[in-house]
């Protein structure tokens, strides 16, 4: 059995968290309005229904790449989660990633941890080795067999 590469473990650990706080954030804050009417899940994380619905998705998409693209998902989760992460700090406390994600402290804070995590996961992991090329049955056929010469 092959060992479990970085962007593997990171694409189902972070698929997984993704959709638990997605969901349980939409039994926080469910409304898909401005982010002026914002609600904390599990007392830090402020969110409204377009961030429960990007964790959502994000976090699926993790689950669902996880065996066939997972060095391509940690590099894109990274940079994404990364980039909102850098642009949230950036903002006012109050403002908002274009004009609805809600930025904050803890936000900011998972969105880096989970941004960096995926990009060195994607960088410890190695890329897919293709298979060497395949001959056709006419191609070994017109290749002449190596014989040793008769003594």
């Amino acid at each position: 059995m092959e060992p479990v590469s970085p962007a593997r473990l990171y694409c189902t650990a972070t698929g997984a968290l993704l959709i638990l706080l997605g969901i349980a954030g939409f039994f926080y804050g469910s409304s898909f309005g401005s982010p002026g009417t914002l609600d904390h899940t599990l007392g830090a994380l402020r969110t409204n229904g377009w961030l429960n619905l990007l964790w959502v998705v994000i976090g699926s998409l993790g689950l669902l790449l996880a065996g066939t693209a997972s060095r391509a998902y940690a590099l894109g989760a990274g940079l994404l989660l990364t980039v909102l992460g850098v642009w949230g700090l950036i903002l006012d406390p109050t403002a908002a990633i274009l004009s609805f994600l809600p930025a904050a402290g803890a936000n900011e804070a998972l969105n880096l941890a989970l941004g960096i995590l995926g990009l060195l996961a994607a960088a410890g992991s190695p890329r897919r080795q293709a298979d060497p090329p395949r001959r056709s049955v006419s191609a070994r056929r017109a290749t002449p067999e190596r014989t040793s010469p008769p003594l």
